[in-house]
């Protein structure tokens, strides 16, 4: 992976909260690599102890198992923290619509604790939280813009909207400046597709090494600006080592760009070299049809630059799916 920063992190102290789950462990993997002390704390519902296993001897790693909905465990996670990078999150517009108070309770109470927790430190210099693209609801403008917001359209993105006001409110309030980084639909290895709210990228590409016709849920011609996780790295680390950020400000983590499901299975047949075709079903409720993010905020801010592109993460992920399955089933024998 390509560096992002260019200051010592030898010994600096960081917590990345969901630090087990997909982009949380990268973003762990990406700070230990250059030298970096860092807390982890998750609950393992949505991570998952191999993504993090192979720190556990590092001296330089620490897990806490807990729940962010406790604020007793966001302060002790905290404490002597100096940058936090707050991916605990409950993801998933269906989930949201299947268990609202559930998706509220983590992502609105839990991610109040975090930043009640994080504003009471006194060894803290930055909060970062994973915000949502969701957010930009029902407004149909391309590309999206921050500032330019529609109404939600599920229980998730009216949580993750609620994230950006009280990350608001605590920069007018108390002068404590959080940052939030909008995702659009991050992919890239250790995105589990056998989770029942796995995310398209992972279901589609075991379809494929499964011989298997993947569904679609509409016509295919929905389109999303899909980001490669390294991006995502990328923002978190550019983010919380900024300087001359005043205010609680909101940015997009995108390619700038859009892909439409039909185009995303063309792109698989050819990888797999398989001639599969997808299986066409209704429209999910609370689904967003086009996605395609403005990335100018957060370049002339932050410096942030696109590395992977869709097609060369997609071949990224497809690989790592692949050796997956043969790692699997060596096993088994």
């Amino acid at each position: 992976m390509k560096k992002f920063h260019s200051t010592n992190l030898s010994g600096v102290k960081f917590l990345v909260t969901g630090g087990a789950g997909f982009i949380g462990s990268h973003i762990v993997d990406y700070l230990l690599a250059h030298g970096a002390f860092v807390r982890v704390l998750d609950n393992l519902s949505n991570g998952y102890h191999e993504n993090i296993s192979h720190h556990i001897s590092n001296a330089n790693f620490e897990f806490i198992e807990g729940d962010i909905r406790d604020y007793a465990v966001c302060e002790n996670a905290v404490h002597e923290m100096q940058y936090i990078s707050h991916q605990a999150a409950l993801g998933s517009v269906p989930r949201s619509i299947e268990n609202p108070i559930l998706t509220n309770e983590v992502n609105i109470g839990g991610f109040l604790n975090m930043l009640t927790a994080a504003k009471n430190s006194k060894s803290l210099v930055k909060f970062i939280y994973a915000a949502s693209s969701s957010t930009y609801g029902d407004s149909a403008v391309l590309p999206k813009v921050e500032g330019n917001e529609g109404i939600p359209l599920s229980p998730y993105a009216v949580t993750k909207a609620v994230n950006e006001t009280y990350g608001d409110v605590f920069s007018k309030v108390y002068g404590f400046h959080a940052t939030g980084l909008r995702y659009f639909n991050i992919f890239g290895p250790r995105q589990n597709p056998n989770n029942p709210y796995a995310a398209v990228i992972p279901i589609f590409c075991s379809a494929f090494l499964e011989g298997k016709r993947p569904t679609i849920n509409g016509d295919g011609e929905t389109s999303r600006d899909f980001t490669f996780v390294d991006n995502a790295v990328q923002a978190n680390i550019k983010a919380m080592l900024s300087v001359g950020i005043e205010k609680h400000d909101v940015y997009n983590v995108a390619c700038g760009d859009q892909v439409s499901l039909n185009e995303m299975i063309r792109e698989l047949n050819k990888l797999s070299g398989a001639a599969i075709e997808a299986i066409y079903g209704p429209e999910r409720k609370g689904d967003v049809k086009h996605s395609k993010a403005s990335i100018e905020k957060i370049g002339n801010a932050l410096g942030y630059t696109p590395t992977v592109t869709f097609a060369a993460g997609l071949k990224t992920v497809f690989e790592w799916y692949g050796n997956r399955n043969q790692v699997n089933s060596a096993k088994k024998e």
